[in-house]
């Protein structure tokens, strides 16, 4: 009991319900959730702000852009990289993230290939060296065109970090880019060569001809004889939602249309939209809105993707612009991806469970993180 910490004068956001109360920590554990005050002594007094579970990130690639942080850009030192982007996260109220490492390319550019080992040495060694203030874990994006894809994604799939694989495909006239001009419009910016732009559009689609249906058979086999997890991505049509069921797909990530969507949704799939897309009002790809699926009561999980400050900001919005209640909206970050996950000690604020804290206050309608606590460890 000496060393338990006790937290007061909070607003605690519960599954159903908000409500004035205090919190025990003991150990790595929520040992108690009770109504009203505190007046043991040692016990901090939060001042009416917000008590909420810490976010559970499942699809981000933002370790990758600190070990690259500017096109052709390497980082030197790998392990700098990954503790700069676990204080991102932190900083954003992440204390569970599914660091989505790519496995494979859909150009030719070779920098993801180099990156892969790198990165999960160092994501590996941080943790053995208990330098990781987020719980880090691992999702593997296989970019099934590509042509090496298996062989990258065996010698790193057995990994025990590794809780979810994603089957992607990112080649011009599928999916995301089911309309060429729109991949042309998407890389003309980072290429500039019209003539470079032609070649790569042409080998994109030779190789998805030639490769996808066997790269994709082999991974889902993997997957399956090890019982790891599944999702699509960037379902577009009924045929895609269909062959996820068929491969034993249990999450959906940013269906592209919203009838792809209420099929997934509809089957049984578990539906991951931006979170930054909720932020923006809209997808900077000019695909579906994630508020439309919220609205139609289709939308089961929210992703940071490329920006970690907008998985807390995302529910507050959607508490505002769609009246929907806090604790479902922060279900979305959090007890939702768990149950996703089958992390089942985390996502919820109730004694029993891993103290995954966050300490929040609304400044002008923005949520601001102003201490973290990950296993009932402070960590910010």
């Amino acid at each position: 009991m000496s060393d338990d910490v006790l937290l007061t004068n909070a607003t605690i956001v519960g599954r159903r319900e908000v409500f004035a109360g205090s919190l025990r920590i003991s150990g790595e554990t929520i040992a108690a959730v009770d109504r009203g005050g505190c007046a043991l002594a040692g016990a901090e007094d939060l001042g009416g702000d917000m008590l909420v579970p810490g976010l559970i990130e499942l699809h981000t690639d933002n370790a990758e852009s600190h070990l690259e942080p500017r096109n052709g850009v390497r980082w030197p030192f790998p392990m700098a990289a990954v503790l700069a982007h676990d204080a991102q996260l932190i900083g954003a109220g992440i204390t569970t993230v599914l660091d989505a490492i790519a496995i494979g390319e859909y150009q030719d550019r070779g920098s993801r290939r180099q990156l892969l080992a790198e990165l999960i040495a160092a994501i590996r060694h941080a943790r053995a060296q208990d330098l990781l203030r987020a719980d880090h874990q691992l999702h593997l994006r296989c970019e099934l065109s590509d042509p090496c894809v298996v062989e990258l994604f065996e010698t790193h799939g057995g990994d025990p970090l590794v809780r979810l694989v994603s089957l992607m495909d990112h080649t011009p006239g599928q999916r995301q880019f089911r309309d060429i001009e729109t991949w042309k419009r998407f890389h003309r910016a980072r290429m500039g060569d019209e003539a470079e732009m032609e070649r790569i559009l042409n080998q994109g689609l030779e190789r998805q001809e030639r490769t996808v249906t066997d790269h994709r058979r082999a991974v889902v086999a993997f997957c399956r004889a090890r019982a790891i997890l599944l999702a699509s991505h960037d379902d577009t049509t009924e045929q895609h939602v269909s062959q996820a069921l068929a491969d034993g797909v249990t999450i959906a990530e940013f269906p592209v249309t919203m009838a792809a969507a209420t099929l997934a949704h509809g089957a049984g799939l578990r539906t991951v939209m931006g979170a930054p897309n909720v932020v923006r009002g809209g997808s900077h790809s000019g695909n579906m809105a994630a508020i439309d699926l919220a609205r139609d009561g289709m939308l089961d999980a929210l992703s940071s993707d490329y920006a970690p400050m907008s998985l807390l900001h995302a529910p507050f919005l959607l508490t505002e612009r769609l009246g929907m209640a806090l604790p479902d909206a922060l279900a979305l970050v959090s007890d939702s991806v768990a149950s996703m996950l089958g992390l089942d000690d985390r996502g919820r604020i109730e004694a029993g469970l891993r103290a995954d804290l966050l300490r929040v206050r609304l400044c002008d309608g923005l949520p601001v993180v102003r201490a973290v606590w990950r296993g009932g460890r402070r960590v910010l």
